[in-house]
């Protein structure tokens, strides 16, 4: 039976507890352990069973339970210092990094979307790595009051919940959310109603309400189609499930993200002057930036693409071809056809923007090529993901060398405070000061701070989190048991598995193939071995596998079954249902992090950092963060950095490999105890590994980057080319116009013959002349570039020298340039012509260059 009208109900909120409302709609309680515990002493059955949801707990607290937390002195003293801190943080003002660095601003000016966030646990609005990364990203950002504001999808049923059955194969759930008793609100206008927006697709509008989560000083606004304005089911489900359906769905979700969720920023008067994509699922955001120039400036595509791009920052997070975007050029004719004639472009211009090759009409439109094309700063997630990024995007620059290919590297971090365990932080507190949380980037503090803490503390305090984690898992394994339908001698076992102070490794991802879940499983008999000897090992697998992933699915069953054989049954188990709360307990109690990976298909990975938070040690391939993060006292790794064409090779080499380094190193380092009972060599590996890594690979590192290197310069671009009806702006894609027009002319000619041999230490002129057809000097930059030749006869990693103008005659100019002979062995060089100008950066990504 349908509702003719709808209501809300909520609790009455004694005078004295009125605030705790608006702090459970904040999620800065998240990474706020006193919060927490605030929340948590209210109700800590009802805490556990909300899924760690203040404002569904608020709304079932009892009014005579809420009437005595009134009166009660002590919980209003923790009530008063936490709302305290709230109201100190959120009004810091001028002592905030930004402000200090930059100027404060009194509106968001740079735009972050995102297809999912990890924010906590009671929004499920995340699968894994791409959404808690997004989540710390925002909670960051808040940290440091860069004025930045979120866009994402708000979805009915998220990602799966995962079960196994009888045999371990993995079943899905889709549970539906329900946002009114979710720490998210809706967005309404001044009359009271919802703000809506919408996008146009194939003969029909399909409309969106906004929602938004307050993270700290940023807000996240998230766009949800499940609306009565939706007549139509099909578009009222567009916003049911995060990577869901097919690719006509997908096409759907990432135009709503894209240019439906800048139409909500502009609804709500918020007109950002950067925009980040966080993947290409958001690429399309790119073209309606440059429809809105064009709307109301009265602009060319060219003009307002030019425009555009220069505030535009693309971040890539997959290192294999499939892992991106692609869609048939029927399907994106279906959806954009009136669109791209309202931007002036035909067909295959429009596919082109997304094709390697503009001129290729039987490739697939990519919406990470569109995001490239669209954006003057671009990046992978760690300094080997840009390198392989620069290997894979190379072919949208072909006359770039592949080092210079303009797609650059900001390596991932975590937001430290919400992966730290209240133990850990108490911990910190002590022998760091404040200073860990106020600059948790400041290298001196880490490094005079760690030493300071005895290791017995960091011991103890260690122990304390690897017991509260088995007793986790036994409670979660019972759990699965009885929902499976276990005997009852089953389910008695699983009060008892796992060994409080046994050596316990982790390994929790998704369970993709190239993550080789299974690899320990190599030499079963020797793995056998390590869990059933004198010194024993435990290990906590879990992870999900995407419902159309049978392989990883078989490597989750695979587990299962080894994990019931045997005598050395309880030594290893995997908890179902993968989420924040395991992820949590996980990385805040092993020993070890496991990591296998089949390099480089790893672009970052960021669990081990978290485990890296709370001293724990990790051992993995040397790929995405942990290749520049290794160092031989922090952890362990797999292999020397080797790339194999044998995947049956690799995984036996890198197998025994890790029962090498557990049999020989983890194993006796860790059980090797002095007399105080104490793994001292262990304790000495945490520490350093504690100290090299937190203030490194952690999130305000990594959004520092982002605003010194992206926003800060993209947000000045932005706002120089905007002055005067965009007079700067139109001049720039004048600029860029006149040399599209006259580039094919640029020649190179009466190069300079250096002598065969030379020695270290001689000074080398060399000249050449150089025909603009056209372009003035001023905006063309000739360099000679040199270096060593690799076996091919290729100036591999060239050096780029800036030649100067000499002469002038009849159309030609002549440069000259004069460097020194620095290295010895074979060399060559040439010279090459480029766009230069003091308005445009990262000219490279132009596809203008000639060379000699």
């Amino acid at each position: 039976m349908q509702p003719i009208a709808t209501y809300t109900v909520v609790s009455s909120i004694p005078e004295p507890l009125h605030r705790l409302y608006e702090l459970a709609y904040n999620v800065r309680w998240s990474w706020d352990h006193e919060t927490i515990d605030l929340f948590r002493r209210m109700d800590r059955e009802l805490w556990e069973e909300t899924n760690h949801n203040p404002v569904k707990m608020l709304g079932m607290l009892s009014q005579s339970k809420l009437n005595a937390l009134a009166r009660e002195d002590s919980f209003l003293a923790h009530l008063g210092r936490v709302t305290r801190a709230y109201d100190d943080y959120m009004q810091s003002g001028q002592k905030t990094w930004y402000a200090q660095e930059y100027n404060l601003e009194e509106q968001p000016q740079i735009a972050y979307f995102s297809f999912e966030f990890g924010l906590t646990e009671s929004i499920p609005n995340y699968s894994g790595g791409l959404g808690i990364l997004a989540g710390d990203h925002l909670k960051a950002s808040s940290n440091l009051d860069v004025p930045l504001v979120g866009v994402g999808l708000l979805y009915q049923q998220g990602y799966f919940h995962q079960y196994l059955n009888v045999d371990g194969w993995q079943q899905e759930l889709y549970p539906e959310n329900d946002f009114y008793t979710m720490p998210v609100r809706q967005v309404r206008g001044d009359d009271g109603q919802p703000i809506r927006i919408s996008i146009e697709l194939p003969e029909r509008r399909v409309f969106a309400q906004i929602w938004y989560v307050q993270v700290g000083r940023v807000t996240l606004y998230l766009l949800d189609t499940n609306i009565a304005e939706n007549s139509d089911r099909e578009d009222q489900d567009l916003t049911d499930q995060l990577y869901g359906g097919d690719r006509e769905m997908r096409i759907k979700q990432e135009i709503l993200l894209g240019i439906g969720g800048l139409r909500a920023l502009y609804a709500l008067g918020i007109e950002p002057a950067v925009c980040h994509m966080n993947e290409g699922h958001s690429a399309f955001m790119a073209l309606e930036r440059a429809r809105i120039l064009m709307e109301r400036y009265s602009m060319s595509f060219g003009e307002a693409a030019t425009i555009t791009a220069a505030s535009n920052v693309f971040t890539t997070h997959t290192p294999v071809p499939a892992g991106n975007d692609y869609f048939e050029p029927d399907l994106v004719e279906q959806y954009f056809q009136d669109y791209r004639s309202a931007l002036g472009l035909s067909r295959e211009e429009f596919l082109g923007l997304g094709r390697q090759d503009p001129n290729n009409v039987s490739e697939d439109f990519c919406m990470t090529i569109l995001a490239l094309r669209m954006s003057a700063y671009s990046n992978g997630v760690s300094r080997l993901h840009g390198e392989v990024a620069r290997r894979m995007w190379r072919g949208i620059y072909p006359q770039v060398p592949l080092s210079e290919v303009p797609i650059g590297a900001i390596t991932n971090g975590v937001h430290i405070f919400s992966w730290i365990s209240h133990d850990m932080a108490e911990l910190l507190d002590r022998y760091l000061g404040p200073r860990w949380r106020e600059a948790p980037t400041d290298l001196h503090v880490w490094n005079q701070g760690i030493s300071d803490i005895p290791g017995e503390e960091l011991w103890r305090t260690h122990e304390r989190r690897r017991e509260r984690l088995v007793a986790f898992a036994r409670k979660r394994m019972v759990e699965q048991l009885e929902r499976r339908g276990a005997p009852p001698v089953e389910i008695d076992e699983a009060h008892e598995v796992l060994d409080p102070e046994m050596l316990t490794i982790g390994f929790a991802r998704r369970f993709a193939t190239y993550k080789r879940a299974t690899l320990l499983l190599h030499d079963i008999e020797r793995f056998r071995a390590l869990l059933c000897e004198p010194r024993p090992i435990q290990f906590i697998f879990a992870g999900k596998a995407h419902p159309r992933d049978n392989e990883g699915k078989e490597f989750i069953r695979e587990l299962v079954h080894f994990a019931r054989t045997g005598n050395c049954r309880n030594r290893i188990v995997f908890l179902e249902d993968y989420d924040m709360v395991v992820a949590r307990y996980l990385v805040q109690g092993v020993d070890v992090w496991l990591n296998t990976p089949r390099r480089p298909l790893e672009a970052s990975g960021t669990s081990g950092m978290k485990a890296a938070m709370n001293g724990v040690l990790n051992m993995s391939v040397l790929d995405g963060w942990w290749d520049e993060a290794y160092r031989r006292d922090i952890g362990w790794a797999i292999g020397h950095g080797e790339e194999y064409q044998d995947e049956g090779l690799q995984d036996y080499i890198e197998s025994n490999a890790i029962y090498d380094l557990l049999e020989k190193d983890l194993v006796p380092t860790f059980y090797e105890r002095g007399s105080d009972g104490l793994p001292r060599n262990w304790i000495m590996r945490m520490k350093a590994s504690m100290t090299d890594l937190c203030p490194v690979y952690n999130m305000s590192r990594t959004v520092q980057e982002y605003t010194q290197r992206f926003y800060a310069p993209a947000l000045q671009q932005a706002r120089q080319f905007a002055g005067n009806n965009y007079e700067r702006g139109r001049a720039i894609a004048a600029w860029l116009t006149h040399l599209q027009d006259n580039w094919q002319g640029v020649d190179i000619d009466n190069i300079t013959t250096l002598n065969t041999e030379v020695r270290v230490g001689d000074t080398l002129v060399v000249t050449a002349d150089i025909r603009l057809n056209n372009i003035e000097p001023e905006y063309v930059s000739v360099q000679l570039y040199e270096g060593i030749l690799d076996r091919d006869g290729t100036i591999s990693r060239g050096h780029v020298h800036e030649m100067k103008p000499n002469s002038s005659s009849k159309g030609w100019h002549q440069y000259i340039v004069e460097f020194v002979a620095e290295a010895t062995g074979r060399h060559g060089y040439t010279v090459r012509v480029i766009p230069a100008h003091p308005d445009m950066q990262r000219t490279l990504r132009l596809g203008l260059i000639t060379w000699a």
